[in-house]
């Protein structure tokens, strides 16, 4: 599982014209899935999205959660975070799981992350247009295969 998280002062995500999700602060998530993620990858994802500390104090210093600031995410599925483009110049993208499989996944990942703060969401597989206002800017990269190794 990869998560590109943006923090964000303020975005949305327009489909056929339409806005059908829309933040103030927080996180924008693009969010992939590849063979063998779970809902225990899930779990430990959202463990280290809600608990990562990038949003400044006081002090202008990184050191706030999402939680503590009570801020949102605008979750975006986005299977192109597993591009493969080592071998000429059209990417691959076979390490992606397969859409039947991902849908089930990425719709888990989002309920349960509502648990914890409000979630927003594109819909899986539709063309979106995604308007971030990213804040600093602020873009961490969570790939599930570095982060929980064991």
């Amino acid at each position: 599982m990869k998560v590109v998280l943006q923090r964000s002062k303020a975005s949305k995500v327009t489909i056929d014209g339409k806005v059908h999700g829309e933040i103030d602060h927080g996180y924008v998530a693009l969010v992939s899935f590849t063979d063998g993620d779970n809902a225990e990858i899930i779990d430990k994802m959202i463990k280290k999205i809600i608990n990562l500390r990038v949003f400044e104090d006081e002090n202008e210093k990184m050191n706030l959660s999402i939680l503590d600031t009570k801020g949102s995410i605008l979750s975006i599925s986005q299977f192109t975070l597993y591009a493969d483009a080592t071998k000429g110049n059209r990417p691959s993208f076979i390490n992606a799981m397969k859409p039947d499989e991902a849908t089930k996944l990425y719709d888990l990942f989002n309920e349960k992350l509502s648990e914890f703060l409000k979630v927003e969401t594109g819909i899986f597989g539709a063309d979106m247009k995604v308007e971030i206002y990213n804040d600093g800017p602020v873009t961490i990269i969570l790939d599930s295969k570095e982060l929980f190794k064991n």
